[in-house]
């Protein structure tokens, strides 16, 4: 990773040079850069596909992929297609662990209504297990806006509310960058995310405060590097299919 940013700089400082040089008549040659060269990956035929270096968490046979947040199986229903919350199981979690990562993930909230608020179809997406993106039906359903669909749940609510209705396949895009620790433990960066939902953005590149937090202000605990992605049983059968992820 350092020597990529040690191109990067130099790079930089070069363009600069050429730049001028190119301004002034010089040979268009020198703001060429050739290398380092990009690696191939193959694009997936949809951009809900995955792409060909990505790692698949659920292709809709199995739960292999998963384990409950404690250890053994994961307890959630798996068929047709798609992984269901069996509520009073408890959160599942991936038997790999991640860090900076871009994730696809698509879920739904029951087709039935039940419940408002935050008792409408709530689960959440949790990365490294510790920091929160909302999961809810909140097509027409009012709840505050920084606990709603799309939203750092209690840090920063959604630029736009784009939920479909409820029964309704819906998918999140995810950049996430993982936070940085100094060798004593202290905060060197802070964790970031950008969201799509629905193919729009929600989220644009928010620094998270810290760790989700349902009571009082969110803080960092220093913690691994990479930690398994969590999804959440809040008591309702929210469903998800087609996840995948690339480890960047």
């Amino acid at each position: 990773m350092k020597k990529f940013y040690c191109l990067l700089s130099l790079t930089m400082i070069l363009s600069a040079s050429m730049k001028a040089q190119v301004r002034e008549g010089g040979d268009p040659k020198l703001s060429e850069v050739w290398q380092p060269e990009p690696r191939v990956v193959t694009p997936g035929r949809t951009s809900q596909d995955a792409p060909s270096d990505a790692i698949v968490l659920f292709d809709g046979k199995d739960l292999s992929q998963w384990q409950g947040a404690k250890g053994g199986d994961a307890k959630w229903k798996s068929q047709d297609g798609y992984m269901e919350v069996a509520p009073g199981t408890g959160i599942i979690q991936t038997k790999k662990a991640f860090g900076d990562c871009q994730l696809h993930i698509e879920w739904r909230t029951p087709d039935a209504v039940k419940g408002e608020g935050q008792g409408r179809g709530n689960s959440g997406i949790f990365f490294m297990g510790l920091y929160e993106l909302q999961v809810l039906d909140n097509y027409h359903n009012r709840t505050y806006s920084n606990g709603q669909a799309g939203s750092i749940y209690k840090q920063s609510m959604p630029l736009v509310n784009v939920c479909r209705p409820p029964g309704e396949w819906q998918a999140y895009d995810i950049i996430f960058t993982a936070p940085r620790f100094n060798n004593d433990s202290t905060l060197k960066s802070t964790a970031r995310i950008t969201v799509f939902q629905n193919g729009v953005l929600v989220q644009n590149n928010f620094s998270l405060w810290g760790g989700t937090e349902y009571i009082g202000i969110p803080v960092y605990k220093v913690h691994a590097e990479k930690l398994p992605l969590a999804l959440q049983d809040h008591g309702n059968p929210v469903r998800y299919r087609n996840i995948w992820i690339r480890e960047l």
